[in-house]
Parts: structure tokens; C-alpha cells; sequence
């Protein structure tokens, strides 16, 4: 069996040059290399000698087959860091679209279950609204009397005014006429609770408009409706003009 040395073809190469220097150093008469250096110079020249050609490829072969083996190595084990990196990053950003989806789908909720509360709020207020003037009584309702006190005219009003105007009402009263239903305004000739000009409008409503309290407010309800939209309506114009 031939003997390959340890260190490789490289080192039987340069073993084998320095030899043939040596060789030719002495037939050329330069100086007498020392025995021991001549031995390992023959040993190494006896080493490289005994490696066949075939032998030598086969040994460089396998070197390079090492390093591309190594090279292949190094590739797989980056392109493995690569994949695992952009899939890190893609977690991250679908893991970030889910939470922006679910906060845009909470919001949307809130809302619309805001919008439903809100029209469902004032569905309620009209009904209620149109409850309490379903609710009210016509002035031909109330009973006839020689005179009314304040408390008297006032639950009059309480019956025949809806209940989300009626303050709004009152407040109009109280400055026109302080709820005295045969006030008079001597200068203007406005009369009755509501203070119309002339007094003799309200016989629209009746023919008692002068004694009768349910007539003012019958006809003062409908002047602010038609005028003003509602007692709301009036009392907002009064308070910025300090009449209607």
C-alpha cells in the first residue's frame, strides 16, 4: 500500500521542490546540506515519490469536495436565518392587521349601537310628545265660571299645552301677563293672558274670549304653532326680542 503524507499534497509539492534544490545546490557545488536536513528532505522526496498521480487528483478532489461541501453548509444555514427572519416579520405585521381590523370593527360597533340608542332615544321623545298632546283637552271641555283664580287658569293651561311646551308657555305668560286673564294694556289695547293685538284676534277661538281663560289659551297655542312652530319656538324669539 502506497504512504500518503499527513500534511497533504501542498506540503509533498513543497517538499519536493526544496529537494531538488538541495539536489542541484550540491551538483553545482554550493554548500554541503547537513545530514539530518538531507534525510528529511530524502523521507519527504520518498513520501511524495510513493504518491501515484491518480492518488494526488483524488487528494485534491476531495479538498475541494470538503470546501464546497462547507460552502453549502454556510448557504443552507443563512437562507434558513432569512426564512425564519421573513416569517418572523410576516407574524408580525398580520398579527398587527388583525389588531387594526379588530379595533376599526370595535369602533364601527360603538358606533352604530351609539346611533341605534340615539334614534331610538327620539323615537321615544316623539311619542311621548305626541302621547301628551293626544292627551290634552279642548278648550270647549272646561265648564264655564264667573271668574278664575291663577292657580285655576294655570291648571287650564297644564291640560291644553303639551307637557315638553308647557314651560315654555309659561314663561310667556308670566311676562305678558302674570297669568291674569283679564290683563289690559291701556297704550296698545293688547288684552288677556297671552297679550294679543288687538284682543279681539281671539274670538277665533270663541266668542267668551274675554272671560274665558281655555279660549286665551286655545288661541295664544295656536299663534305660537303657526307663528313660531311651538311654545318653545315663541319663547326663544321672545327672549331675544322681548316680544312675539
Amino acid at each position: 500500500m502506497s504512504r500518503i503524507s499527513v500534511r497533504g499534497f501542498a506540503v509533498a509539492s513543497a517538499t519536493a521542490v526544496t529537494t531538488v534544490g538541495a539536489v542541484v545546490g550540491v551538483a553545482s557545488g554550493d554548500t554541503q546540506p547537513s545530514n539530518d536536513n538531507f534525510e528529511a528532505t530524502a523521507a519527504d522526496t520518498t513520501l511524495l515519490a510513493d504518491i501515484p498521480a491518480g492518488q494526488q487528483a483524488q487528494v485534491q478532489t476531495a479538498s475541494l469536495t470538503q470546501q464546497a461541501d462547507a460552502q453549502a453548509y454556510a448557504a443552507d444555514v443563512t437562507a434558513k436565518k432569512s426564512a425564519e427572519e421573513s416569517a418572523r416579520l410576516q407574524a408580525a405585521k398580520d398579527a398587527k392587521s388583525k389588531k387594526e381590523a379588530a379595533e376599526a370593527k370595535a369602533e364601527a360597533e360603538a358606533e352604530a349601537k351609539a346611533k341605534a340608542e340615539a334614534e331610538a332615544k327620539e323615537r321615544e321623545e316623539e311619542k311621548q310628545a305626541a302621547a301628551s298632546r293626544s292627551a290634552t283637552r279642548s278648550a270647549s271641555s272646561f265648564s264655564a265660571q264667573g271668574s278664575y283664580t291663577v292657580a285655576e287658569v294655570q291648571a287650564m293651561a297644564r291640560q291644553m299645552v303639551p307637557g315638553d311646551q308647557f314651560q315654555c308657555f309659561s314663561n310667556i305668560v308670566n311676562h305678558e301677563s302674570t297669568w291674569n286673564y283679564r290683563a289690559s294694556n291701556p297704550s296698545s289695547g293688547a288684552y288677556g293672558l297671552v297679550q294679543a293685538l288687538p284682543g279681539s284676534k281671539m274670538s277665533s277661538a270663541g266668542a267668551d274670549w274675554q272671560t274665558n281663560p281655555a279660549t286665551q289659551i286655545k288661541w295664544g297655542l295656536n299663534y305660537m304653532d303657526e307663528r313660531y312652530g311651538s311654545p318653545c319656538g315663541a319663547w326663544s324669539f321672545w327672549q331675544a326680542n322681548h316680544w312675539y
